[in-house]
């Protein structure tokens, strides 16, 4: 069933885990995580970032997604990832999308409160709900790229989603997107300090390459939804490289794109089993 991401990541702020959100640029992706979603009977949010939509529009995106989604009986959510316009948020919302998120992270305060504020007022008229996000997240992400070291202040955060209106918020706490090209420096006992000031379910971006403890104990301190992508990726691109490794001669995409989704099924699956959300439907 499509619906936003309110209830689900209110349930899991509330009693204690996360929901599983997965980056996904192509329908065996989509299709994937929405097979390990059925099986673990956990709620997931699929979502796209502004490059993935420069390869393939939103509504295609929104049209496969709520198809699949009205045949499995876990709630599903469709959300944009890093927005990076008020105009690409309305074209999602358009499309179908249940949620959204505005990233004026790089913003001065000032100007992510506005242009966020503006976002979240949008997606609440469209009956959609609204991702924020404060503070630097590091790495690279498509086209996205953080300044390290930009942790979330909490006093920040509270300002923040009052004079926003978020129903969620990302914050830094020293992941970064991408490959980790050397251990990340983790502030964890930031968490309580943050929710406690923001009052809304907090989103960890770049958990892809963190261990299953730390995932586990940044789920335990408060984060309710947590972002997947380079994995997924890199799971997509195992499956394919070895079939057409084993068999050089296969010029069929269906045999070859099936062993990427198959990868990318059982990686969801794992991660929703590290963030708490199986069985949570």
């Amino acid at each position: 069933m499509l619906t936003d991401t309110k209830i689900m990541l209110q349930n899991a702020r509330e009693h204690g885990w996360a929901v599983a959100a997965f980056n996904v640029e192509n329908a065996e992706m989509v299709q994937a995580v929405l097979a390990a979603a059925e099986k673990s009977c956990a709620p997931v949010i699929l979502q796209t970032t502004p490059s993935t939509l420069k390869y393939m529009p939103p509504h295609y995106f929104a049209s496969m997604v709520r198809s699949a989604a009205e045949k499995i009986p876990v709630p599903v959510a469709m959300h944009l990832d890093h927005g990076n316009s008020l105009e690409l948020v309305q074209e999602c919302l358009a499309a179908g999308y249940t949620s959204v998120m505005f990233d004026g992270s790089a913003l001065p305060f000032s100007q992510n409160i506005l242009l966020t504020a503006q976002a979240a007022a949008i997606a609440h008229q469209a009956g959609a709900v609204c991702e924020g996000e404060l503070g630097c997240i590091g790495g690279k992400e498509d086209s996205l790229e953080g300044k390290d070291g930009a942790y979330t202040d909490p006093e920040e955060a509270q300002v923040f989603v009052q004079k926003t209106r978020v129903d969620s918020l990302a914050v830094a706490i020293g992941t970064a997107h991408g490959i980790y090209q050397k251990e990340p420096v983790l502030d964890l006992g930031r968490i309580p300090f943050l929710q406690q000031a923001a009052q809304v379910p907090l989103v960890l971006h770049g958990a892809s390459g963190l261990s299953d403890s730390v995932l586990r104990s940044a789920v335990a301190r408060g984060m309710a939804k947590v972002n997947f992508a380079t994995e997924l990726r890199q799971a997509f691109t195992a499956g394919v490289k070895e079939v057409l490794t084993a068999q050089p001669e296969v010029f069929d995409p269906k045999k070859y794109l099936a062993a990427g989704r198959k990868k990318v099924c059982l990686t969801a699956e794992k991660k929703m089993r590290v963030c708490g959300a199986s069985g949570q439907r």
